[in-house]
């Protein structure tokens, strides 16, 4: 494909992309609500998703720790690292690595979903039968996402902190009083609302792109496992460039 014809397919991609986000939040302000697909939808993206949040927070933390108290031994590097730890992990990492992990497993089961549901004509008997696909699909998945992507990088960014705790009271030997302290004199409200703030845009973004991927989906399982790898691409590149406009704009902002 040369660069006109992909020049075509990306405002082809994105023109879609826009109507399915009008649709979607048209749809979320029309009543009934559907409040019982929306907490199976939390369920199955929040809840389910705690062990890779936990695991990979862990481990960053303390990576972190390790990481801070090597590369600046000569100055007294221990003696920042819960400084280097909690905000490396409030304002950035946390929101972004929580966004990259969750939203590889959850955009790709949104794909993997509807993309099926569309090559088996699921889709269009929910049209013969009057309903709207992005209703009953598009918008649960949305909202669940958009609203437990949050609570999930709060979760990362105390089991983070806390891992980094471990490493400065075992391998440091600083004192658990000491690294709490030095946490708690550094975090600033600002921080908390940079970063946790940034994740209801990549969680409203990862949901939007894995349905749209699914709805697009042609050419049986083939088909699905490309929509599938676009989703999964697409997502985090999307969190990426996200991550830098909204990191400006809260820096200017607050």
């Amino acid at each position: 494909m040369n660069i006109e014809g992909r020049a075509e397919a990306l405002f082809a991609y994105v023109g879609g992309l826009t109507e399915l986000l009008i649709e979607t939040v048209r749809e979320a302000f029309r009543r009934p609500y559907e409040m019982r697909i929306f907490l199976a939808q939390c369920d199955q993206i929040g809840v389910r998703s705690l062990s890779i949040v936990l695991v990979t927070a862990l481990f960053i933390g303390m990576v972190l720790a390790l990481q801070t108290a090597y590369a600046l031994a000569d100055f007294g590097g221990k003696l920042f690292i819960g400084k280097v730890v909690s905000l490396s992990l409030v304002r950035e990492l946390a929101p972004v690595l929580m966004a990259l992990m969750v939203g590889g497993r959850v955009g790709a089961g949104m794909t993997a979903e509807i993309g099926t549901m569309k090559v088996t004509e699921q889709i269009d008997a929910l049209r013969a039968m009057a309903t709207s696909p992005v209703r009953k699909l598009v918008v649960p998945k949305v909202l669940a996402t958009t609203a437990m992507l949050p609570l999930l990088t709060l979760i990362a960014c105390v089991v983070g902190i806390g891992g980094g705790m471990l490493i400065a009271v075992a391998n440091l030997n600083l004192t658990g009083n000491f690294y709490l302290r030095s946490v708690i004199s550094t975090l600033q409200y600002n921080d908390l609302i940079s970063g946790v703030g940034k994740t209801f845009f990549f969680g409203f973004a990862i949901a939007l792109i894995g349905c749209f991927n699914g709805l697009r989906a042609t050419g049986g399982a083939d088909g699905v496992g490309r929509a599938t790898t676009a989703t999964v691409v697409t997502s985090a590149i999307s969190v990426l460039v996200m991550d830098f406009f909204l990191t400006k704009l809260f820096l200017v902002v607050l």
